[in-house]
């Protein structure tokens, strides 16, 4: 009964929602966690032992950080800079993809994507371009540059969490690999957009300056300085995040029920369940001959994990393949590089097709809002290329390192 409510739960994931009733990942996993603490795959205790503190207050401390700066207009400041200093299409893209990189390092990747994605519209309609290519470098660089730290994306922050890699020993492991795929990106977009960049002249449209909060703008900076300097004094990153969210919460200025109304709940919600769903699979026996065979194929074998992590990021979605996964790794004499490489392969997986990650899906909902229709053999054609390059140079440095 367990392995049935596990699979369904899994299947519905993967697709995003269950036929006829309106429902999404997040209520999908938690009625699952529901239905197999009631059928006794595991207590009530053990299912709140199940669920990593740690992983959910620090992805909860970069939202309010991500909130504070959002409110302030910081990435609207950025995206005007980028508008002011562009000369040409390349450079544009270029900048496009730099930012967003580096941003989403830093700032939650998903978080990024839903602030860039209207500013990007404006800039394409100011200057009269088509939308499509930098709309998918947006999202894939967004992909790619939380790949770089342990704070970049939800399934960085689990592992993170989980594997005991340092802060720093993470992005110096990372930095060239994602550096690389940035320009990566840059050049696949070029070339399967040609006809866009044939023409590299930029149409010149001197942009409004934004408004911004300055007072909420510094202190919000300051927050994230904090973070950083937390992390470098040998600070937990969870106690440095949970302790700059907790400076921008001690205000006159906002309101703290606008920034918490603006906190991911529903991610927060769909990881609890997902700890508690993988907690319960841990005593059936095809899970753990599944595991232990996985181990035993995998040990010493980088193509075929990183291969083997990007298929399941694609079927059932990054997080729940980093908690599926995460067993296997266990198992490893040293799980310390399998961490980097699970990783990198499950976020630049993400790449694939459209539905490959929520950024993703954040980038073309923005722009059907405005009605801009970014679809699924659009992404693809970049897509395609762009993960089986990176994924290729990605595992091949981890390797080589």
């Amino acid at each position: 009964m367990v392995a049935l409510i596990v699979t369904a739960c899994f299947v519905g994931i993967a697709v995003g929602r269950l036929p006829v009733l309106r429902m999404n990942r997040a209520t999908i996993a938690l009625v699952g966690a529901v239905l197999v603490i009631l059928v006794g795959g595991v207590t009530l205790p053990e299912a709140f032992a199940s669920l990593d503190l740690g992983t959910l207050a620090l992805l909860f401390a970069v939202m309010i950080l991500s909130v504070n700066l959002s409110y302030s207009g910081f990435f609207k400041a950025v995206a005007y800079r980028i508008t002011r200093h562009a000369r040409t299409r390349r450079q544009l893209l270029a900048l496009v993809v730099v930012s967003s990189g580096v941003l989403s390092a830093v700032f939650l990747n998903d978080t990024i994507c839903l602030m860039l994605t209207p500013l990007v519209i404006e800039v394409r309609r100011a200057r009269k371009l088509d939308p499509i290519p930098y709309l998918i470098a947006l999202a894939l660089s967004a992909n790619i540059g939380s790949a770089a730290t342990v704070i970049g994306n939800p399934q960085n922050i689990l592992i993170g969490a989980v594997s005991g890699v340092g802060f720093f020993h993470f992005v110096v492991r990372m930095i060239v690999p994602v550096t690389a795929s940035l320009a990566i990106v840059w050049l696949l977009v070029l070339l399967v957009h040609r006809s866009e960049f044939a023409v590299n002249e930029l149409t010149m449209a001197e942009p409004a300056p934004p408004r911004v909060y300055r007072p909420l703008l510094i202190k919000s900076l300051i927050g994230s300085g904090l973070m950083l300097l937390g992390i470098i004094i040998g600070m937990p990153t969870t106690l440095s995040a949970l302790s700059a969210a907790a400076f921008l919460l001690v205000t006159r200025r906002i309101k703290p029920e606008r920034v918490l109304r603006d906190v991911d709940w529903t991610l927060l919600v769909f990881f609890g369940s997902l700890f508690i769903l993988t907690a319960s699979i841990r005593s059936i026996d095809a899970y753990q001959g599944f595991v232990s065979h996985l181990s035993r194929l995998m040990s010493g074998n980088y193509f075929a994990f990183s291969a083997l992590s990007a298929l399941f990021s694609n079927l059932i979605s990054n997080v729940p393949a980093v908690m599926l996964l995460r067993r296997v790794i266990e198992g490893f004499a040293d799980p310390h590089p399998w961490w980097l490489l699970l990783s990198m392969a499950t976020t630049f997986a993400g790449n694939l097709t459209l539905l490959g990650s929520v950024a993703n899906l954040i980038v073309a909902e923005g722009a059907r809002r405005h009605g801009i229709h970014l679809g699924f053999k659009a992404h693809l054609r970049v897509g395609i290329p762009v993960t089986l390059t990176t994924l290729a140079v990605g595992t091949t440095w981890l390797l080589l390192t």
